[in-house]
């Protein structure tokens, strides 16, 4: 059994980044609906602690825009990128029920209108739910094709002015290789943005990363497959790689 968390919140703020994959089992696409409660109940012990959480999700366990209009010209790449898009706001719906079904209220705010099932992204609409302690979920990546949702993920945590962009994988973070391939790998506890830069570990798009430099905002890279993982970072256990131009917070 993981430990748990040491002690209080270590960040008022937080923006959750969740990859498509995490809504469905390894190896498989769609949605299981064990990993998407597994996910809520992580993210609503958070809440329950009086973090404020942004939660902004990927699409790739339904469609990754890339792949599909990669060697074809049947379908437009730009179009492909919009059909990825709109593959987040099933995840987010998802996750948005999961959530509410254990009594905590939520927004799905989108970046593409959907009137029917979400709410525009409008910062100082964000900014309130957040302060009414709301769970966002921002889906639709920046509404725009040839943008990630990484990269979206950092151009919303600092918008909404968020402590730390927490990066969900299934990895327990950044290692110097691939540990799958090389089982001498280096797992790395802190990191500065310049070497991510400089050796292009493959974390997050470089785009994300560079915006994340340029505005200060920390990432945090862990494992959310281990139960209870999400709760320990935000209470600042030593969980993951940090990387940052600043010390990790340390456990209240």
């Amino acid at each position: 059994m993981e430990p748990a968390p040491t002690g209080a919140a270590a960040f008022r703020r937080i923006l959750l980044k969740l990859s498509g994959e995490g809504f469905c089992r390894p190896g498989e696409g769609g949605i299981s609906v064990e990993e998407v409660s597994r996910i809520a109940g992580q993210v609503s012990r958070v809440a329950s602690l009086g973090v404020e959480v942004a939660v902004v999700v990927g699409g790739g366990n339904i469609l990754r825009g890339a792949q599909l209009s990669r060697g074809s010209d049947v379908i437009k790449e730009a179009t492909a990128h919009y059909m990825g898009m709109t593959a987040t706001v099933i995840n987010g719906l998802a996750l948005q029920d999961a959530l509410e079904g254990m009594g905590f209220p939520t927004r799905l705010m989108t970046t593409i209108r959907m009137d029917e099932v979400a709410e525009p992204f409008i910062r100082r609409r964000a900014l309130s739910h957040l302060g009414k302690g709301r769970i966002i979920i921002l889906a639709t990546g920046t509404g725009s094709p040839f943008v990630t949702t990484d990269t979206a993920a950092a151009l919303r945590g600092k918008e909404l002015g968020v402590e730390v962009l927490m990066k969900a994988t299934r990895v327990d973070g950044i290692y110097s290789a691939d540990p799958e391939k090389n089982p001498h790998a280096i797992l790395y506890q802190e990191l500065a943005f310049d070497k991510i830069l400089r050796d292009e570990l493959k974390v997050m798009d470089m785009a994300a990363i560079s915006l994340c430099k340029e505005n200060n905002l920390p990432i945090l890279v862990f494992n959310f497959k281990k139960d209870g993982n999400i709760e320990r970072a935000v209470c600042g256990d030593p969980v993951g790689t940090w990387v940052a131009s600043v010390p990790r917070p340390r456990p209240a």
